[in-house]
């Protein structure tokens, strides 16, 4: 089902729709929905590379307003919306886990983690982030950072760098992003702790 929907979204990367469907892809992505904007993202910047930092915009600031959405859904309306999610997910077992040993230092480095590289995901993380109770101006703050800033870093690297890159990320993503996430964790522990 899933692989469907992420040809359909390849797809309409190339149709006159497109950030329009980038838009609700990254807004959704945040909060309810399990496929990333990168699907649509990258072809979008590929196509189209003088507009990549455009491309970039608007799915970070959707992207942050879908956190915010996702934020209100675990604060809110955690029973009426976000448990069922959840266990529609299979994810309820995990989020209880989470939720029991989180607090919002480790929440924003979870919100950086999922920002990155998905781990875990970003709709969790968000609705997670509204159920404990984490202040929603900080929420927003490190949303704007992890999700912004990759979008950002995205579309610069595309516009310069072009198919290339795209197809050595599309094999390393997850790795390159563990390490630039492990390396960001050890800078602030260094620099809080140290």
């Amino acid at each position: 089902m899933f692989s469907r929907l992420s040809q359909r979204l390849h797809a309409a990367s190339h149709s006159r729709h497109a950030q329009v469907v980038l838009a609700a892809v990254a807004f959704l992505e945040s909060s309810i929905f399990p496929v990333p904007a990168e699907v649509i993202m990258v072809p979008m910047c590929l196509t189209k590379p003088a507009q990549s930092l455009r491309f970039a915009t608007i799915a970070g600031v959707a992207s942050v307003l879908g956190g915010i959405f996702g934020w209100m859904i675990g604060h809110f309306l955690f029973d009426l919306i976000a448990a069922p999610l959840l266990t529609f997910w299979h994810a309820m077992a995990a989020f209880e886990a989470l939720k029991a040993q989180t607090g919002t230092g480790m929440i924003l480095v979870l919100l950086l983690t999922s920002g990155a590289a998905h781990l875990p995901p970003m709709k969790v993380v968000t609705i997670l982030a509204g159920a404990v109770g984490v202040n929603i101006w900080l929420f927003i703050l490190a949303a704007v950072v992890a999700r912004g800033g990759k979008f950002f870093l995205m579309g610069w690297a595309l516009q310069r760098y072009g198919a290339p890159l795209a197809q050595a990320l599309a094999k390393r993503i997850a790795l390159v992003s563990l390490v630039v996430i492990l390396g960001l964790v050890v800078i602030a522990w260094v620099k809080f702790y140290g």
